[in-house]
């Protein structure tokens, strides 16, 4: 669902990038709510072990796409929304600058389909109400499809808004909607054994090794074999593709690119090293992130 710098205009683009930063300063003051020091290699790991995940693109059957685990839900589940939102900007924001996966123009757009709604919206209203009745199966399944569905109808939406597509929008939003149902269903499914898995682990130092464990191994090696069948929005965009037209014209979007392709060093490299290098890039912003945070509560408390 990563939104590229072609289809999205500076109309729809900047107003989202203001809105993404105002909601990443919100978190960033609330964020000690969620915060405990000897949680901060715990937060590092669960981030990256979400970043990891977002490489491994699983095929959907009888359609010719691809999905991938969009780790929201699972990441305000383990972390608090507040926590969760900013980890998964740190994600978005490195996918697009080191990987040139999502547009620099877009990711004010990309920050809000995964993470505002997900983190603001479907973790308060669906996914917490139903955990406090002890139900993190259902809460995790729901929650999951919702926020893929929001998403999918928000990256039409901003698609739409922004000229790249002068057909049906309801055709559109409706190969957006069925695509991204079956990728919020494995995502439910996947999101309820972690959590079930890290409320039956009594360690949190374990939790966070196995998490850390896993990122490395996902990235390292499980990222080789994924599908590369287009994902959904590609998937959606190829299916009215005479109906679409690319936003290329304009200094936003020459300065975005000449930004991507200076930065994106580890774009075409190595599956391995990349995956592995965004682990630890990913594990690095969090470990700032905590310092941060620690250092506030000191100062707050003096």
């Amino acid at each position: 669902m990563h939104i590229g710098n072609s289809i999205i205009c500076p109309v729809t683009g900047i107003p989202m990038i203001i809105a993404a930063g105002a909601a990443i300063y919100y978190s960033l003051k609330k964020a000690k709510i969620d915060f405990k020091k000897e949680k901060i290699p715990y937060m590092s790991a669960a981030a990256a072990f979400v970043f990891a995940l977002q490489m491994i693109n699983f095929a959907i059957p009888q359609t010719g796409s691809s999905g991938h685990i969009i780790g929201a839900v699972l990441l305000a589940a383990l972390l608090g929304r507040y926590i969760a939102f900013l980890a998964v900007c740190a994600i978005l924001i490195v996918q697009a600058l080191f990987f040139n996966d999502g547009g620099l123009s877009a990711i004010g757009c990309n920050i809000f389909n995964m993470g505002i709604l997900t983190c603001f919206v479907v973790y308060p209203l669906v996914y917490k109400p139903l955990k406090e009745k002890n139900k993190i199966i259902t809460a995790s399944i729901l929650a999951s499809v919702i926020a893929l569905q929001l998403g999918a109808f928000a990256a039409a939406a901003e698609v739409y808004l922004s000229g790249s597509i002068s057909g049906s929008f309801a055709n559109f939003l409706s190969l957006m909607q069925a695509i991204h149902l079956p990728i919020g269903i494995a995502e439910g499914i996947f999101t309820a054994t972690i959590v079930l898995f890290a409320k039956k682990c009594n360690s949190l130092n374990r939790l966070t090794y196995i998490l850390g464990s896993f990122s490395v191994l996902s990235a390292g090696i499980i990222a080789q074999f994924a599908s590369s069948k287009p994902d959904g929005l590609e998937w959606s965009l190829l299916n009215i593709s005479d109906f679409v037209t690319e936003q290329t014209q304009g200094i936003i979007f020459t300065y975005s690119q000449l930004l991507q392709s200076k930065l994106s060093l580890l774009a075409n490299v190595n599956t391995s090293v990349s995956g592995i290098s965004g682990v630890i890039i990913i594990a690095c912003f969090m470990l700032l992130l905590g310092k941060i945070l620690e250092f506030k509560a000191a100062r707050e408390n003096l």
